[in-house]
């Protein structure tokens, strides 16, 4: 099969020609940027989508129609948060073909596949393994706080109800921060599950307060995208990740 009618071998040569042509130095330990950058990323992240509307939709109904499948599969819906990683790794090879001066295609959202997908899936594991524990460390202090608080709902107990959602909040941030930027950072520098999953959480850190801006209007973007039936998620969905790819390169490459 030659690659024109094998549209994953040609995203997968189009990632290797890609790499080799990316415009800065890389910065392995990221860019320290300031905090209006935050809101850069997902402007960015929507003039990606302006390029090919009808396309990004596409992919997004894909996207969503792929994980109501997989997660209504009885023992099979755990494999939603592996194949996650590997389809933003997709879209983030998309993402650069834009850049790169080409347009995205709708079997971007597969590139993954053909990309790394081994450092994508690993990627996956070690999320799910790590919403394993926090679930449980966030059952526990709700558990405790449930007992000691009993039926009561008053100014006294609301520390102990506000535990749980902080203690959700505390665990999941740093998750956040170290999952992140981890799928380009595999699919376009070649490294290991482990070291994109560091290399993002410490480059996430470097740029705390751009971040924390950054996932507040995500959240306000996304109580917007949820009123009209969720259609709204049509276009925030590639926005979302697009600008993930844009955060990824403002922190990671000098212009």
């Amino acid at each position: 099969m030659n690659s024109e009618s094998n549209p994953f071998e040609a995203a997968a040569v189009g990632v290797d020609q890609h790499r080799d042509a990316v415009i800065g130095s890389f910065v392995p330990e990221g860019r320290c940027l300031p905090v209006g950058h935050g809101f850069q990323w997902l402007a960015r992240g929507w003039a990606i989508f302006r390029t090919a509307p009808g396309t990004w939709m596409g992919i997004a109904v894909a996207f969503m129609l792929l994980m109501l499948a997989v997660s209504s599969v009885p023992f099979l819906d755990v494999a939603v948060n592996l194949l996650i990683p590997v389809l933003i790794g997709g879209v983030s090879i998309g993402c650069k073909e834009i850049d790169d001066g080409g347009e995205v295609r709708f079997m971007h959202l597969f590139a993954g596949f053909t990309s790394n997908p081994g450092g994508l899936l690993l990627i996956g594991l070690l999320y799910l393994a790590a919403m394993l524990v926090l679930s449980a460390v966030v059952g526990v202090v709700v558990a405790l706080a449930t007992m000691l608080v009993g039926s009561r709902y008053d100014a006294a107990s609301l520390p102990l109800l506000s535990l749980g959602f902080l203690t959700t909040l505390l665990l999941f941030v740093p998750m956040a921060m170290a999952i992140w930027l981890a799928p380009p950072l595999v699919v376009f520098q070649r490294l290991s599950a482990v070291q994109a999953i560091k290399t993002s959480f410490f480059a996430a850190w470097r740029n705390f307060a751009p971040f924390c801006l950054y996932g507040l209007l995500v959240l306000l973007a996304a109580v917007i995208a949820s009123l009209p039936l969720l259609l709204g998620w049509l276009v925030l969905l590639p926005v979302l990740y697009a600008s993930l790819y844009a955060f990824y390169r403002d922190v990671f490459f000098e212009r």
